[in-house]
């Protein structure tokens, strides 16, 4: 599975940047050929570094997948209008990670650690 990771560095005005993200890029961003999942991770919470404010992961099967759409029409359309609300360069980092999933045989029901005990430990 291959991903692309965009960092928005934070803005200036976050409420503007945030509603043409949510109003107007996500819907073009899901357009993108190929595209099996989007994840947006937004604030403090979810990002431990201030000078980001948001990471959008788009997940395609390949990087061949994940090249082919930001060199569609639709991914060019999304990249013209990530221009609109994020002109500089700098303020926006853009990479792929491609990997590998491999199966991992469960050990067994023996091995595994008895939750309920330690919940109803934690609860008294």
């Amino acid at each position: 599975m291959a991903r692309v990771v965009v960092m928005f560095r934070t803005p200036k005005d976050t409420a503007a940047f945030d509603a043409h993200y949510f109003e107007t890029h996500v819907e073009l961003a899901k357009m993108l050929p190929g595209l099996r999942r989007y994840d947006i991770l937004q604030g403090p919470g979810a990002i431990d570094n201030p000078d980001f404010h948001l990471v959008a992961t788009f997940y395609f099967d390949d990087a061949f997948a994940a090249n082919w759409a930001l060199d569609s029409p639709e991914g060019k359309a999304a990249e013209a209008d990530r221009r609109l609300f994020v002109p500089d360069d700098n303020d926006v980092l853009i990479f792929m990670v491609d990997s590998y999933e491999m199966e991992i045989e469960s050990p067994g029901s023996a091995s595994c650690p008895n939750l309920t005990g330690f919940a109803n430990h934690l609860l008294s």
